[in-house]
């Protein structure tokens, strides 16, 4: 996986370091991976921006995959999206770029937005990927969404979600080989095995219950709004459209400026099942250029 890439472990706070790789070069982009994926899930991604002239920089986020794992605290901040965003930040500065652009996939997106609230005068350009806010999925909660994503309130709320999920992980999550690939089927299946990871990626959840919604709050009150431009993406296979309409009408009172959408045709996991047809639309919005790529325009970019 990832040729031309170099591993490697950067220390981000006093008690965490992350596993990243890194490769290519030009202006740098963060891609973020969700749960309970690792860095590796962007392995038929990466190379290919890496080939279109920019530094890619993929982590584990912190209590994922071979990244630190610290202990929670009762106040679940350790592992929010606060904090993440600022083990993203600090990866950056350490490896030379002060701007960046960042790409999340799931719970991945939270801590890119997140990054682009907190940090303005880093985030150069967001990408999110198969999400809307904390705050608006949680006001939009009814009884369709609590049966298609119980998960969500499960690892947040139950006492006994690290017991049953650690108890069998291969059946929690029923991992694909064939549509990650083997190596990173492999490398996924070893971090949900390790208790600590499942400790973390809970926490993750019940972080999303809390501190990462009050955060949302106290922004939509302040009138903060993501200040860079603001790519939504979502997967055609997935039930985002279903639950949301339009997922990037959803977006667009956090942001400042008219959000860029896109239609990528994969399940949920766009990238390991959609690799080419999302490189290309993530490469169009990271240069700015409103060119509709290959594929048609439900394929690309488009204005809302």
């Amino acid at each position: 996986m990832f040729p031309g890439f170099d591993l490697e472990r950067v220390r981000v706070a006093d008690d965490v370091e992350l596993r990243v790789r890194v490769g290519g070069e030009g202006p740098a982009v963060v891609l973020l991976h969700g749960h309970p994926r690792t860095h590796t899930t962007w392995h038929r991604v990466a190379p290919l921006l890496a080939d279109a002239g920019y530094r890619v920089v993929c982590p584990d986020l912190r209590g994922y995959g071979r990244s630190s794992k610290p202990d929670p605290d009762e106040d679940r901040r350790v592992y929010c999206d606060r904090t993440m965003a600022a083990d993203v930040v600090a990866l950056a500065a350490h490896l030379g770029h002060e701007r960046f652009a960042v790409v999340g996939h799931d719970r991945g997106s939270y801590v890119a937005y997140r990054a682009a609230l907190d940090h303005p005068e880093r985030v150069s350009r967001l990408a999110v990927l198969d999400s809307i806010p904390v705050l608006e999925a949680l006001e939009r909660v009814d009884a369709r969404f609590a049966t298609a994503w119980w998960h969500w309130f499960f690892l947040g709320a139950s006492p006994h979600a690290e017991r049953v999920v650690a108890a069998d992980p291969d059946a929690w999550y029923r991992l694909d080989a064939h549509t990650m690939g083997a190596e990173n089927h492999a490398d996924v299946r070893e971090a949900v095995s390790d208790p600590l990871t499942v400790r973390a990626m809970i926490e993750d959840y019940r972080a999303g219950l809390g501190p990462d919604r009050d955060a949302d709050e106290a922004d939509r009150a302040a009138g903060r709004r993501i200040e860079c431009a603001t790519l939504v993406a979502w997967s055609r296979h997935d039930d985002m459209a279903d639950l949301y309409g339009d997922p990037a009408a959803v977006w667009q009172p956090w942001c400042s400026a008219t959000v860029s959408s896109a239609v990528i045709d994969s399940g949920h996991h766009m990238a390991e099942e959609a690799p080419e047809q999302l490189a290309a639309v993530l490469t169009t919005h990271l240069a700015g250029d409103p060119v509709v790529p290959p594929g048609g325009s439900d394929a690309g970019l488009r204005q809302e």
